[in-house]
């Protein structure tokens, strides 16, 4: 048990009285009408808050009313802040201390939120200002300017314009009404007649002449074009009296008959009339500026400039003499004084102020020296200006290139490098007037003199190379040593730039040493070194510096000795700009640095065999067999070349050798190749089934193997021969094509539907196959089928230019091809066969720049495309000259196209075997469809 007492049983509170607090004082029951009990009175009250003032420190009631009865009237409000001074419901309760404590902390409360209110609304007021201030309103937007229209005078607001309506529709039609003409009564005509005439002078009976129809209703031209003619004669009449000739007879003019013309050309303007004022209002400007600041030369030019282009030559000159009087060290206004001045007398009268103003001003001195016209004068200049500034390498230069005897050259170019030592320039033309024993000491001279400067060293190496002594001496490479010693050595795009120069100027030795001591100059061996040489290489290539192009891959190849790129790319170099030995010269070096490398060896092989040297060609054949015994490419490089020279037996005999030695599935098909190509079928069948059983995956094989049944006619065996290959090849798309367009041709069209279904479910995402599935429909004249097969196949395969050149000239009309083409474009990119379907369209439209324009992008892009160059031949055979058609037949022999939609299947015929690439051309131009 706790000894904690029970509610009832504890003391009351002091000074409790109880039902005070909620009014109960007192009640009234129906058997006593007097109060059951009397609550304190009025004293008791006024005595218990007297005490608690008291114990709280606070004033007593009667003195804080007298405070409020001498404030006026202020009781109602501290009454209610005052705990003690309760009326009504509390009027009887005491202020202890916990009503204290609570009104604390709701002052605190009171307090913060307040503090808090006072925050959100500065934050508030300030994000108010901030929007207000970065979006005025109009009427602020305004505000100066309504602020300035209390400077404007009452004219001025008098002859402001009225406002218009100037919308399109409005203005148009006053536009229209302006251009309307409408005719003139003749009574304006009479009233400007008689405006005009002289009463003095238009009558031959000597008094004024009025027309017969005085009123205006009758109009006589004739009399009104006499009044004209009386008036002009009277006018020149008055000018040729006005003249300086013989004013007594009239006979002479103040015009000149024969430069009237170009006087006139001279008064007009060379810009429209509404450009005066603006000119006025610049001119207006420039006076203000050269008001404000007399002392800017700058401003004086400018004014002078906009005089002159107003046509005031004279108020120009007149400008720019001011400016000069103002800025007497300003050379930029003299010059311009002199240039205004320059066909007038005074021009050297001004250069001769501007020199006695600027004596140490080299541009004054060369504009002075440029004024003469006697050579002698112009020496005398010069010289003048030298014993001014002795030190000026610009006049040494001016000096020198007056002189007309190298020897006097020769002497002024020798004191000039004694004054000016530091002068790379002075030197260099004083080593190139020199004999070559004198040529190098003064170079020697210029090398201490200048030993940060390259040029220098790079002239004495071309002295070296001129005296047939660059391969004892090189220089380049002691420059190279001193330059980075003394920290002043260039950049390497620096150097290869001199490069170029010295094989433009013919110092192809001093170009190579250039590159070898310099190339590698900056580059550590973790940088990417190979592709920024050939960078540079190709950078020469473009700007016509092939001997640079060539010291280049020199070098590289040196570093990287083993890189096939870099010999391709060497021999690329010599093939298209070097000659046929250094081309063989090059491949050699290739195959003996790289023997392993079969296409350097059928390369060599090649450019021997095309040059006409069969022996040499073999011979290299040779040497490649025993660096790379039994390599297939080897093997059919061998066979090539013996079948293209008409050796059959010994191709066979090859190919023979090679199916024991080298037994691949290329082999083999190269070996029934060469044997349907020459007319023996059945042993080409019967390799074809050899080569089936060694390598049944050879999708080549069984395309064979369908074709030679095609060739015998048997299209029983060839459909099995396709079916065969399908299920033993299904990833083959050529072979699927043949399946496909063997049943076609035998009429079987829901066949060949169905062999194109299984393709596309074998490889789903081939353009090929949907552009032949699509085709197919199109052929049968199932029109709406192929639309939507090609939507589906645009699905499937959404970048393909071959499904778009299909869609957009076969399976829509006209009047779409070229939208769809723009949309095509735009989802595809860059993709030859579409830049082809384009560059018809344009053909189609006879935009023949744009179609020749299309079909170039498109051989850029692709030039092993055989297709392109056959449509771009087709499209020069009826609009292009016979120069243009050559000269891509011979680009296109150049780059050899393999492949395309019927460029394989016209060069695989084997009728087509033996024909060059030029013929080839020829008949798929014409084979292809239009």
């Amino acid at each position: 048990m706790t000894s904690r007492r029970d509610f009832l049983s504890q003391p009351a509170p002091e000074n409790y009285v109880a039902g005070l607090g909620r009014g109960a004082t007192g009640f009234t029951t129906r058997s006593d009408l007097g109060p059951a009990r009397d609550g304190p009175s009025d004293d008791q009250i006024k005595e218990a808050l007297a005490k608690r003032a008291q114990q709280l420190g606070l004033a007593p009631e009667g003195g804080k009313k007298e405070k409020d009865d001498e404030e006026g009237g202020g009781g109602d409000d501290e009454r209610y802040q005052d705990p003690d001074n309760e009326v009504g419901l509390f009027a009887g309760g005491l202020y202890d201390k916990d009503d204290e404590e609570a009104d604390k902390i709701w002052e605190w409360v009171d307090e913060r939120m307040d503090r808090r209110k006072r925050q959100r609304e500065e934050r508030e007021q300030a994000e108010r200002d901030e929007y207000e201030r970065n979006n005025p309103k109009i009427q602020q937007q305004f505000t100066d300017l309504k602020r300035a229209l209390s400077t404007v005078s009452d004219d001025e607001w008098a002859n402001l314009p009225e406002v218009g309506d100037l919308t399109g529709k409005n203005r148009r039609s006053k536009q229209a009404l302006r251009q309307r003409f409408y005719a003139v009564p003749d009574s304006v005509l009479a009233a400007a007649r008689d405006s005009t005439e002289m009463g003095a002078m238009v009558a031959d009976d000597g008094g004024a002449s009025s027309a017969s129809g005085s009123d205006g209703t009758m109009t006589n031209f004739a009399e009104i074009g006499a009044a004209r003619d009386k008036v002009l004669k009277s006018r020149l009449d008055q000018a040729s009296r006005s003249g300086n000739g013989d004013a007594a007879n009239g006979s002479s003019t103040s015009i000149d008959p024969q430069g009237y013309i170009t006087s006139l050309n001279k008064m007009a303007m060379p810009e429209s009339a509404t450009q005066v004022g603006d000119i006025n209002r610049v001119r207006e400007l420039l006076q203000s500026v050269v008001k404000t600041n007399p002392n800017n030369a700058l401003g004086w030019i400018a004014a002078a400039r906009l005089e002159e282009l107003a046509g005031k030559i004279g108020a120009a000159r007149k400008t720019i003499d001011q400016g000069c009087e103002r800025c007497p060290k300003s050379e930029d206004a003299w010059l311009e004084n002199i240039r205004l001045n320059h066909d007038s007398n005074n021009a050297k009268i001004i250069a001769r102020r501007a020199i006695e103003a600027n004596n140490r001003s080299v541009r004054l001195w060369v504009e002075a020296m440029r004024l003469e016209h006697i050579p002698n004068n112009k020496k005398r200049v010069i010289r003048q200006a030298l014993d001014h500034i002795p030190e000026s390498e610009a006049l040494w230069k001016e000096a020198v290139n007056l002189e007309e005897n190298p020897d006097d050259a020769k002497l002024m170019l020798a004191k000039a490098t004694e004054l000016i030592p530091l002068s790379v320039d002075l030197w260099l033309a004083l080593a190139r007037l020199e004999t070559p024993e004198n040529a190098q000491k003064v170079l020697n001279r210029a090398r201490k003199a200048c030993p940060t400067s390259h040029e220098i060293w790079i002239a004495a190496a071309r002295l070296q190379e001129q005296l047939g002594q660059a391969t004892k001496v090189n220089v380049i490479k002691r420059g190279v040593q001193v330059l980075v010693k003394e920290q002043a050595m260039p950049k390497r795009e620096e150097w290869i730039a001199e490069a170029e120069t010295c094989e433009e100027d013919g110092a192809t030795v001093t170009c190579e040493n250039i590159i070898r001591e310099t190339l590698g100059w900056g580059l550590d061996e973790d940088d990417d070194r190979k592709d920024t040489w050939m960078e540079d290489a190709r950078g020469s290539v473009n700007r016509g510096k092939y001997e640079t192009a060539r010291a280049i891959y020199a070098y590289a190849l040196r570093v990287f000795v083993n890189s096939k790129t870099l010999w391709n790319a060497a021999a690329d170099l010599e093939r298209n700009h070097g000659t046929k030995d250094s081309l063989w010269q090059v491949l050699e070096k290739a195959v003996e640095a790289c023997p392993k490398s079969e296409d350097l060896w059928m390369l060599l092989a090649k450019e021997k065999w095309q040059s006409g040297e069969v022996d040499g060609a073999r011979l290299v054949l040779k040497r490649a067999f025993n660096q790379n015994p039994n390599n297939e490419d080897i093997w059919l490089s061998a066979v090539k070349l013996e079948s293209e020279n008409g050796n059959a037996e010994q191709a066979r005999k090859l190919l023979e050798v090679a199916r024991e030695q080298a037994p691949t599935d290329r082999v083999w098909t190269k070996s029934v190749v060469f044997e349907r190509v020459h007319g023996d079928t059945d042993t080409a069948l019967d390799l074809t089934l050899q080569a089936l059983q060694l390598f049944p995956a050879a999708a080549k094989l069984w395309m064979l193997k369908g074709q030679i049944y095609e060739d015998l006619g048997k299209v029983g065996l060839a459909r099995e021969a396709y079916s065969t290959g399908v299920k033993a090849v299904p990833r083959s798309v050529p072979l699927w094509l043949l399946y496909a367009r063997l049943e076609e041709k035998s009429g079987l069209a829901v066949k060949a539907r169905s062999v194109l279904d299984r393709a596309r479910l074998a490889v789903p995402k081939s353009p090929e196959l949907w552009c032949e599935s699509v085709r197919l429909e199109r052929r049968s004249g199932n029109l709406a089928q192929a639309k939507s097969l090609m939507a589906r196949a645009l699905q499937e395969v959404p970048k393909s230019g071959l499904l778009y050149v299909e869609q957009i000239w076969h399976l829509e009309a006209r009047t779409q091809r070229k939208p769809r083409s723009l949309e095509a474009i735009k989802k595809v990119d860059n993709d030859p066969a579409l830049f082809v379907g384009v560059a018809r369209l344009f053909w189609a439209e006879r935009k023949l720049d744009k179609a020749q324009s299309w079909f170039e992008r498109a051989l850029a892009l692709d030039a092993a495309r055989g297709d392109t160059w056959a449509w771009y031949y087709r499209f020069l055979c009826q609009h292009g000259t016979e120069e243009k058609r050559a000269e891509v037949v011979a680009k296109c022999v150049g780059n050899e196209p393999r492949y395309g939609e019927v460029w394989p299947a016209v060069a695989k015929k084997p009728a087509n075997a033996q024909k060059s690439v030029e013929e080839i051309l020829k008949l798929v131009a014409e084979e292809i469809d239009q």
